[in-house]
């Protein structure tokens, strides 16, 4: 059945190309923060464990927005390692890292997501959706916020 929502069809395209991107990051970015709450040692363990937990929840949220906001549009999300690894630019973590590089890596990544999500906002694409819009700005708030708190971290 067609959809008649007020965006053209080669504006939806776009635009779950481009969440499909962000799906696939962020997807990334869940297991590997899951991995470091697993995997974290160290004399910062409990505070680590904590703040990745808090952060893997809020992805495994996202990830379910993300996928729902694709599907109104009227494609399929993508949903298989394969795909999110076609997709991601979010390196995937093989090695358990000590307690410090995990934040970098973490912080790494969250800025690759907000950098995405930036381009995507920001496209002709999006004019006139705002519902996508919403949720870019959403994402981009929250993975501005961790990069701040592991960049602290860091200091």
């Amino acid at each position: 059945m067609s959809i008649n929502t007020g965006l053209k069809q080669e504006n939806r395209s776009e635009i779950v190309e481009g969440l499909s991107k962000l799906l696939a990051d962020s997807y990334t970015l869940y297991l590997k923060t899951h991995n470091y709450h697993w995997n974290v040692t160290g004399p910062m363990f409990t505070t680590l464990h904590e703040l990745f937990e808090e952060h893997y929840l809020e992805l495994a949220e996202a990830v379910d927005v993300i996928a729902e906001r694709i599907r109104a549009l009227g494609e399929f999300a993508p949903g298989s390692y394969q795909a999110f690894s076609k997709l991601t630019e979010i390196k995937e973590e093989t090695e358990v890292p000590e307690a410090k590089q995990m934040i970098k890596n973490l912080l790494d990544s969250h800025e690759t997501i907000i950098r995405h999500a930036r381009k995507v906002i920001t496209s002709d694409a999006i004019e006139g959706d705002e519902v996508s819009a919403d949720l870019l700005t959403q994402r981009m708030e929250f993975h501005e916020k961790t990069a701040w708190m592991l960049r602290s971290l860091l200091d």
